[in-house]
């Protein structure tokens, strides 16, 4: 039996769907039309993972992260998380579970998220997997690739944005180059949820180093690598001249949103020359 579906299925509350579907754009021409809703929330979604991912397989994560509803996918990603987390580490003694985790090396957890990507296609789904996920991973690798070839080359808006968001891992750890150039990557995309997603990880770059930030913002080379071509095995990124007056709006208001007022007003004013 799929406890882990089982369980989720059984937390379905009717009455949360029409607020759900209206949040996460369900309808004919936004970003997640079509997508089917079971009115669960995340907190008990969440509780439902902690409760049940020891007991999980991959043909159990296979089921559920195919399901047309959104919050079962969710909750394949989040235990998926959990296996990856607690890979190579030793099961704790619990009376009655079954560790069907045990022996799954995280090499396995990152082969399965990245064949699965189709199915990673809403903003909450990418933004709570990628990072703990794929920027962990990552962060003690040379190559890091992949995420540029994301970023560029991504099926979909939720690929590429796996390519940024995946960064935030790195910068929690003071690793501030690969958001800076794969924000290159992304400067001139067209789509609202990237800009978004772009600002959110500037931001959070600025929050570890203003300077640096700012640096980026007026296009200069140090902080694209130093001479402004990667070194970790992606096509060159070129610094390009004040990005600040090139970006989207948005993505420039999220970037500089923990900015002084003063500097904020400026930043945007020249945006709007």
């Amino acid at each position: 039996m799929n406890v882990l579906l089982t369980r989720m299925l059984s937390k379905a509350d009717p009455s949360q769907v029409p607020g759900l579907s209206r949040f996460f754009k369900t309808g004919p021409g936004q970003y997640g039309e079509g997508d089917k809703f079971l009115g669960i929330k995340v907190p008990v979604t969440r509780a439902v993972v902690k409760e049940c991912w020891r007991s999980v397989s991959f043909q159990d994560l296979e089921e559920c992260i195919t399901s047309l509803y959104h919050e079962v996918r969710l909750a394949a990603l989040l235990a998926l998380v959990e296996v990856f987390s607690h890979a190579g580490k030793r099961p704790p003694i619990k009376s009655g579970v079954t560790e069907r985790a045990q022996g799954v090396t995280k090499e396995q957890c990152v082969e399965f998220y990245l064949s699965h990507t189709a199915w990673i296609n809403n903003w909450d789904l990418v933004d709570l997997s990628c990072y703990p996920l794929l920027g962990q991973w990552l962060l003690d690798k040379e190559d890091r690739s992949l995420l540029y070839d994301l970023a560029r080359n991504g099926r979909t808006i939720w690929e590429q944005r796996i390519g940024i968001v995946s960064t935030m891992t790195f910068i929690r750890n003071g690793q501030l180059t690969d958001t800076f150039r794969i924000a290159d990557i992304l400067l001139h995309h067209p789509h609202d949820l990237i800009h978004k997603a772009v600002g959110w990880l500037l931001r959070e770059a600025g929050k570890r180093d203003k300077a640096a930030l700012e640096a980026w913002l007026q296009g200069t080379p140090d902080q694209v690598g130093g001479d402004g071509v990667g070194t970790r095995g992606d096509a060159p990124v070129m610094p390009g001249p004040d990005r600040a007056s090139q970006m989207p709006r948005t993505m420039l208001r999220y970037a500089i949103e923990r900015f002084p007022e003063e500097e904020r007003g400026r930043y945007l004013l020249e945006k709007s020359r």
